[in-house]
């Protein structure tokens, strides 16, 4: 079976977020896709049934656990396969489309309700000004004062790891021109303690931001290590989301 390695949301290898792709050409069961995910590292590696029905059947694994979304591997998968193609998965049908070295992807928005702030998260975020906490379907948004905060915190990842849900987003607008918002987002449940450039949670960010910058199309940065760029349209009840690929590795399994 073949294997990749894809940075996603990016336009340069070694930056955005890395994803594991491997191409099915056979029935695997659950433990195989897991162990293979566990030997890859990344935050997700993708595992996708390679046939002539459509949508292609996909699922996502970090290294202890598969996920109901993830935005980079599916990024990473339609690159893989040419750009243009849809997936069956947990989240319902995706559908990714090419346009002009961007592959754009739709998927279901994510529209937050406001929580309360917990111990667990206060002490998780040191340094952070907390303007609003809410509640997505996976991830809890916590939108911090300004994007300084986001770049330069420091976060308590056991404290975070007692916060119930998939994990945490810190976001804030934009601190650049052109850029609309800045975001960093943490799983230590999911072994994965920072993503690098999560496209799941703009679903959350998207749905959190348009209202209330008064504007649809957004583009969003990442602020981890290595970085990436997202487009973001808010459509109702999906968001399009859009980046760029780079292939770094391809090889074989040969177990």
């Amino acid at each position: 079976m073949e294997i990749y390695v894809v940075d996603a949301f990016t336009d340069r290898a070694f930056a955005g977020n890395p994803a594991g792709v491997v191409l099915l050409d056979r029935q695997v069961d659950d433990a195989w896709m897991q162990a293979v995910a566990a030997e890859m590292k990344h935050a997700e590696t993708a595992f996708v049934e390679v046939t002539d029905q459509s949508p292609l059947p996909l699922r996502w694994f970090t290294p202890v656990a598969e996920v109901d979304l993830c935005g980079h591997a599916t990024l990473a998968t339609a690159h893989v396969l040419g750009g243009s193609r849809s997936f069956s998965t947990r989240s319902g049908v995706l559908t990714c489309t090419a346009d002009n070295g961007w592959v754009e992807m739709d998927f279901p928005a994510d529209p937050a309700e406001p929580i309360e702030m917990t111990t667990p998260l206060r002490a998780g975020l040191p340094g952070v000004t907390v303007r609003a906490v809410a509640q997505g379907v996976s991830d809890v948004l916590v939108e911090a004062a300004s994007a300084d905060e986001i770049r330069d915190l420091r976060p308590d990842f056991g404290a975070l790891a007692e916060v119930p849900g998939r994990g945490v987003i810190v976001t804030a607008p934009g601190d650049r021109p052109g850029l609309d918002v800045v975001s960093r987002c943490f799983y230590p449940t999911y072994g994965v303690p920072e993503d690098s450039v999560t496209g799941s949670a703009h679903c959350t960010i998207a749905s959190w931001w348009v209202p209330r910058l008064g504007r649809a199309n957004l583009l969003a940065e990442q602020a981890s290590a290595r970085g990436g760029l997202i487009r973001a349209i808010l459509d109702q009840d999906r968001v399009r989301l859009a980046g760029q690929a780079v292939t770094v590795i391809r090889g074989r399994l040969i177990v």
